[in-house]
């Protein structure tokens, strides 16, 4: 079978990163998630995802791990909700976790959904948008998917500045208040140090949101129900 031929972004191609991550675990011995389908892919997509190396691939699917048992949380509060992937790149959370009945959306940029789309088919209640975070033309589609509402966004805004980071939350908060925003984010350090991350030289894109406490957060009006350096979980 001829494999798939990849045409991403600068900041898109970082997906494979993650992506390659999850097949290493799925061929481990006693893997965290599991995850045959991103074996699959990495099978079956043309590109030296060999090139990766390094502990942040073990971390990429430690911090999956993370924001799956948020998802599941939400989930066991509110079996019939919302599951918003804000990035969703080739991942399979919405495959993963799902139970029958929740609705899910995985919105990613139109390069990345049109790969996504040779390999994950949407169904009955998991729809893929091609739009970006920054936009909110999409915003009416998933609240006709009824609420309430989890927001998902793993390792994405981390690629945006301060000022785009804000603008996200604040339109989230302004169209889906009360609704659960689950994201990662980055020390001084960690962006000092990108360059020497044997991943990141690997490929082009460069985070650019530091954040050093995400409590600070707070000032823009959002209450922080958890928050870490690497991820948060914040209250629109």
């Amino acid at each position: 079978m001829p494999k798939e031929n990849v045409r991403l972004g600068t900041v898109q191609e970082t997906l494979l990163i993650p992506l390659y991550g999850r097949a290493l675990d799925a061929q481990a011995r006693r893997p965290i998630l599991g995850d045959a389908e991103a074996l699959r892919m990495v099978e079956r997509i043309d590109y030296d995802f060999e090139k990766f190396r390094g502990p942040s691939l073990v971390g990429s699917v430690l911090r999956s791990a993370i924001f799956d048992g948020w998802v599941r949380r939400f989930l066991s509060e509110h079996p019939d909700g919302t599951v918003v992937e804000l990035g969703a790149g080739l991942g399979t959370r919405s495959r993963r976790l799902d139970n029958g009945r929740a609705r899910w959306f995985d919105l990613d940029l139109p390069d990345t959904v049109e790969l996504r789309r040779r390999f994950l088919r949407d169904s009955p209640r998991t729809t893929t948008l091609a739009a970006s975070v920054l936009e909110t033309d999409w915003f009416e589609q998933v609240a006709d998917g009824g609420g309430p509402y989890f927001f998902v966004s793993e390792a994405v805004l981390l690629y945006l500045d301060e000022g785009q980071v804000r603008s996200v939350v604040e339109a989230l908060t302004g169209r889906f208040p009360g609704s659960d925003l689950s994201f990662d984010t980055g020390g001084g350090a960690m962006m000092r140090n990108q360059d020497r991350n044997p991943v990141f030289k690997s490929v082009d894109a460069r985070m650019t949101w530091t954040c050093d406490d995400p409590k600070a957060l707070e000032a823009w009006g959002r209450r922080c129900a958890r928050a870490g350096r690497s991820p948060a979980r914040r209250r629109t």
